[in-house]
């Protein structure tokens, strides 16, 4: 006789045993994994004990002090210098100093990129600029976040999520950009902004936090 009790109970026990198993799987190649390849994936990490991290940092810092030691004359050993330090760079570019980031191998800028003074981008994670970026002086571009548990902040986790802004963009002064954060292309970003979510394609956008404010769809206007 079909004992349909005993099979049901099995294919439950069955699948809690496959979950069981994956979980465990999925802990321990997270346990295996290193604090840089955790930041990659988007997982909790610890770059403040992190040897490895520190020492990326410690050479990034170094490699800013000397980019913003240079005199101003000095074009080509400060393109020289930031195309060492970023990931990708495209085309024309100028960033006047001072100018901080914390990896410099997360960040990509395109063609015809210009950031004024006291540029900040803790790239944790990867910043990706598009063409024609206009950025004003004292703006920030934040990848790195943190628990809001204590505990786990104070032991030293936080997070990092990508960055990406689009091509044809005019970035306001003190505007910061939080962890996350995609912006389209064609937009302008108000100043004093603090963007908290996704700011779509061709809009003026402005306020803390930010939100658009005129649909201009790219068109050209004063």
């Amino acid at each position: 006789m079909y004992n349909f009790k005993f099979t049901v109970n099995l294919f439950f026990e069955s699948n809690l045993i496959n979950r069981f198993t994956i979980l465990f799987e999925r802990k321990t190649a997270i346990t295996e994994m290193t604090e840089k390849e955790k930041a990659a994936r988007g997982l909790l990490y610890n770059a403040t004990y992190d040897k490895g991290l520190n020492d990326e940092r410690d050479y990034c810092k170094a490699l800013c002090y000397e980019y913003n030691q240079l005199h101003p004359a000095k074009i080509g050993e400060r393109t020289a210098l930031i195309q060492k330090l970023f990931g990708k760079t495209r085309g024309s570019f100028l960033i006047e100093p001072p100018f901080i980031c914390d990896y410099g191998y997360n960040i990509e800028i395109g063609s015809n990129f210009f950031g004024n003074h006291n540029c900040i981008i803790l790239d944790g994670a990867k910043v990706v600029f598009g063409d024609n970026m206009m950025i004003a002086p004292q703006c920030g571009f934040y990848t790195d976040g943190h628990p809001l548990d204590a505990e786990r902040r104070n032991a030293g986790l936080e997070y990092a999520y990508p960055i990406k802004v689009g091509s044809n963009l005019w970035i306001g002064g003190n505007v910061v950009v939080l962890p996350g954060i995609t912006i389209g292309d064609t937009t302008v970003i108000g100043a004093g902004s603090v963007v908290t979510k996704d700011i779509q394609f061709g809009v003026v956008a402005v306020g803390n936090p930010c939100r658009v404010i005129e649909i201009t769809g790219g068109d050209k206007k004063f």
